[in-house]
């Protein structure tokens, strides 16, 4: 009895001291606001759940919606690419991949197969330059199949266009698959029917075909690294092309290359590249001073044959 009463005198003392008492009541309140901001962060955030995200990458779209519920995530389609070789509503990509872990509730972001390609209309280009007739193409969502040179005095002017083999008039109303490829047929004057293969590596794939299509050249057969797939070829860089930056070439010729997301690589073949078309280039001026020499040697031991005849012969 007499220890209670000593208690409650000392708290008595204590709360009279009122600057005591109100740190004792400002502490207490902290450590209690500490404690339950704790917990509610750990409720909110879902503390020690998490979830190993699956591969949805081949699956449709409501499977993946399911499994995507029975692991606690949620599924969200951010984007659609059109690939003919797989079934529409395929999921493509996803973010983030298969196999991490996250939290429940965890939003995943989903690439999936559209079920058609965007159908655009088909400009007419006859009558343009190549230039002109290529940028309108691409403009429109289309690019070059083939260009086809036959001899005309309107050099690299388009003649005609072709779509499967039909010709295109002026008055053709055709709506078709974006990125389709068109034929054109285009002049060249006898004499002007070789071009210069320009630089290629470096460009993404859709620069080098314009830059051949631009020189009177036609894109060869296409290759990649084998980490390159659907989804990050875009992003892809030219590491080889078939001939060397420099060369003549026939218009209408075909230039293959192989591209890689090795940035590294591609920069050495760049440097290769370089080196190659130097050394080509001092052989060439070689073979021209060689050239020049020879002539000269030939001018000069070159002897005019003498007259027999007099002068009164001549005027005979």
């Amino acid at each position: 009895m007499k220890k209670q009463t000593n208690k409650e005198s000392a708290f008595a003392r204590l709360r009279s001291k009122s600057i005591f008492w109100n740190v004792i009541l400002i502490v207490g309140v902290v450590a209690l606001l500490v404690v339950l901001s704790y917990i509610a962060l750990a409720v909110g955030t879902r503390h020690g759940m998490r979830r190993t995200v699956p591969d949805f990458t081949g699956l449709v779209l409501k499977d993946a919606q399911y499994f995507a519920k029975k692991s606690g995530l949620e599924i969200i389609v951010n984007d659609s690419l059109y690939v003919p070789a797989y079934p529409g509503g395929m999921v493509l990509d996803q973010l983030p991949r298969g196999g991490v872990d996250v939290k429940e509730g965890r939003k995943i972001y989903l690439t999936i197969n559209s079920f058609a390609q965007k159908k655009l209309p088909l400009p007419y280009v006859a009558g343009r330059s190549l230039r002109q007739a290529k940028n309108m193409l691409e403009g429109a969502g289309f690019e070059i199949e083939e260009l086809i040179y036959v001899d005309d005095i309107a050099t690299n002017y388009v003649l005609a266009q072709y779509l499967g083999g039909v010709e295109v008039t002026a008055e053709s109303d055709i709506r078709i698959e974006k990125g389709t490829g068109v034929t054109l047929q285009v002049g060249v004057s006898q004499g002007e029917n070789s071009t210069s293969v320009p630089r290629l590596i470096g460009r993404k794939l859709f620069d080098a075909k314009g830059k051949l299509w631009e020189t009177g050249l036609n894109v060869g057969q296409v290759t990649y690294d084998e980490n390159i797939t659907l989804l990050n070829q875009d992003d892809a860089l030219v590491c080889r092309q078939s001939v060397l930056q420099g060369t003549s070439l026939a218009l209408g010729t075909k230039v293959s290359v192989h591209l890689t997301l090795d940035k590294e690589l591609v920069a050495k073949a760049a440097e290769e590249s370089n080196r190659a078309v130097e050394a080509a280039l001092k052989a060439r001026e070689l073979a021209d001073s060689l050239a020049r020499v020879a002539a000269d040697s030939l001018n000069m031991h070159h002897v005019e044959p003498q007259s027999t005849e007099t002068e009164d012969e001549f005027f005979f």
